[in-house]
């Protein structure tokens, strides 16, 4: 596979975790309106949390076939593969969270913290994309690419 078609669908399935990630916390934000007692800072940890698992176990299944041609099967393989892929998602995450929560922090309003989000997801991608080709789908054959500059 080229690197331009390689890149090309990271992008792509990172648009997609992204998409997912960011429905589901409007749900949960949703959900939550159903439960005014509940504290913002509650609703808040809940939202991203659940959004953050949506996006991250999508993009895995996408990752681990598309991306990285992983076509070991069975409970313990996928066990320790998605083991690795969430530790080098850890400091990603932080990354994503980070910007997300300043955003929100800064303007106070959904539009500014989905930005922050989106702006640190994409960020956080393109070091996730290093670390999961070097720790988690590591091969000899391993395809290359990198972002443009």
């Amino acid at each position: 596979m080229s690197p331009h078609v390689l890149a090309a669908r990271y992008i792509a399935f990172a648009v997609l975790a992204t998409v997912a990630n960011l429905a589901v916390q409007r749900v949960v934000f949703a959900g939550a309106g159903a439960a005014p007692a509940l504290a913002p800072a509650i609703v808040f940890g809940a939202a991203v949390a659940a959004g953050t698992l949506a996006g991250l176990v999508l993009k895995y299944v996408l990752d681990k076939r598309w991306i990285f041609d992983d076509r070991s099967q069975g409970l313990q393989a996928h066990g320790k593969r998605f083991s690795l892929y969430v530790l080098m998602g850890v400091a990603t995450t932080a990354i994503f969270w980070g910007a997300e929560t300043l955003f929100w922090l800064i303007w106070h309003s959904q539009i500014a913290r989905e930005t922050g989000a989106a702006i640190g997801l994409s960020i956080g991608y393109v070091v996730k994309y290093r670390l999961d080709r070097r720790f988690v789908f590591s091969r000899q054959d391993a395809q290359d690419w990198s972002p443009a500059p």
